[in-house]
Order: structure tokens, then C-alpha cells, then sequence
């Protein structure tokens, strides 16, 4: 089984991988790719068998990729979508795949695809018409416990969530802190990509938190937030998030 893995972020991937040949010790992994555009110069010149397929990357919705190119390839969607909400999928697509990925879930998907292993080409335009009628329900609001309150914070009194020392904090607008049951890689997928946005492995912002920004070394865009980030962590604009961070500010 040759396939490939579109997914940008690398956690995700690697632990992907390693379930497949967990299950499939003998799958050919033949490549990890981060971005559509890296996708579409990988795929033009490989012809894996099947391909792992998150949605949103971090240029764009990976549907682009078949838009440019003409691929006559299986698609398994990984994604953090609701069920109801990409349930028109499952006649599109050998299957999807909710994150964060379980074992038992992938093994069955992989069991289907060898039962279906065929040509199949996923119906590109129904994809997008059904993800844009069909819009995530984004968080309105977190219930946070600690100590023996219980607290609701509303999603836009909150500033920021950053990472640190193995925990997870979101900051509101009031300078208060509290700590999160979440990862962050969860909280990207439950929160507005219009108003928040992950700018390094530690942090996602609200836009309305951003003060001021200052080119940076290597290309890298530096933000005095307000209310200031805490002591070390740095609200710093990764170099491979750069420019997906300018369009993201520049609409």
C-alpha cells in the first residue's frame, strides 16, 4: 500500500504514521507534505495508492490540490470537522477520519480502501459546496474548572491561549489567566479562524489582542500583544507561518 500523508501539522503526522504501520507494517509511507502547494509539486511527479487528506492546511483547503492537478486517487480525510457537518463525505470519499485519529477508527478505513481498491476520483466542486454550506459551529464560550468554580469565559473576552510547561492558559482581555483542559492543537479546531490564529507551537491569538507588529530576524514578524504575553513566551510569528500570518492580517 503506497501512500502519502497531507497534513501540516507534524505531530498529526507522525503519529499518523505510526499508526499505519502499526496496523499495516508493511505500508509504504512514500511522503509527509505540510501544504498544497507542496503537495501539488510532490503529486505531479509520485502515484501513491491512497492518501491521507486533512482539510485545512495551512495555505488553503487541501481541495485545491485537485483543482490544480488531475488525480485519479483515493482519498481518506482526516479532519477535526463535526460528523454532521461533513456527513456528505461518505459518498464522495472511501471514508474520513475524526481527529484526533483512533486506531480502531484508521484500521477499519484502511480495511474499506483495500475492499473498494479502485479508481476513484473524490467530486471536488460537492466537497466545497457541502464544507461551504455546512459551517463549523465554533466555540462561543469555555467552562472552565478550577479549584472547586467553575467559570465561563466568553470567546471574545479572551486575548490569547499559549503553552507552557506542559500546560495549556488561555489570557482574557482583563489580564486573567486560567488554566485549560484542551491542547492547543484542539483549541485551533474549536475556535473562529477569522478571529484567532496560531502564530509559533505556543500560541494562538485574537486579532483584537494584536497592539502593534515589528519585522523581525529571518523574516519573522514580532507582536506586542495587549495584554502582554507572560514571561517566556515570545509572541513571535514563525518563519514557516509568516506568510500565511500577513494574509490572515491583510483582508
Amino acid at each position: 500500500m503506497k501512500t502519502v500523508i497531507i497534513e501540516d501539522e507534524a505531530l498529526a503526522a507522525e503519529r499518523l504514521e505510526e499508526l499505519i504501520r502499526e496496523i499495516r507494517p508493511d505500508a509504504d509511507i512514500m511522503a509527509k507534505l505540510d501544504s498544497v502547494k507542496h503537495s501539488i509539486r510532490w503529486l505531479q511527479n509520485h502515484h501513491p495508492e491512497l492518501i491521507f487528506l486533512v482539510i485545512k492546511l495551512s495555505d488553503g483547503l487541501s481541495f485545491e490540490i485537485f483543482k490544480r492537478i488531475e488525480l485519479n486517487v483515493p482519498v481518506i480525510f482526516t479532519t477535526a470537522y463535526d460528523e454532521y457537518a461533513i456527513k456528505a463525505f461518505e459518498l464522495n470519499s472511501i471514508d474520513y477520519l475524526l481527529k484526533p485519529v483512533r486506531k480502531n477508527d484508521l484500521r477499519a478505513s484502511i480495511e474499506k480502501f483495500e475492499k473498494l481498491r479502485k479508481t476513484f476520483l473524490p467530486d471536488i466542486p460537492a466537497l466545497l459546496e457541502t464544507l461551504a454550506s455546512a459551517k463549523p459551529d465554533y466555540k462561543k464560550r469555555f467552562l472552565l474548572q478550577y479549584g472547586e468554580k467553575l467559570k465561563k469565559i466568553e470567546i471574545e473576552d479572551i486575548a490569547y491561549f499559549y503553552a507552557q510547561d506542559k500546560y495549556v492558559y488561555l489570557t482574557t482581555f482583563h489580564q486573567q489567566t486560567y488554566p485549560m483542559d484542551h491542547s492547543l492543537n484542539q483549541i485551533e479546531d474549536m475556535v473562529d479562524p477569522e478571529q484567532f490564529f496560531r502564530i509559533n507551537r505556543q500560541m494562538l491569538i485574537n486579532y483584537k489582542a494584536i497592539h502593534q507588529m515589528h519585522a523581525y530576524s529571518r523574516s519573522r514578524i514580532k507582536i506586542d500583544l495587549s495584554p502582554p504575553e507572560p514571561k517566556r513566551i515570545k509572541a513571535l510569528v514563525s518563519i514557516e507561518r509568516t506568510p500565511v500570518f500577513k494574509e490572515w492580517i491583510d483582508k
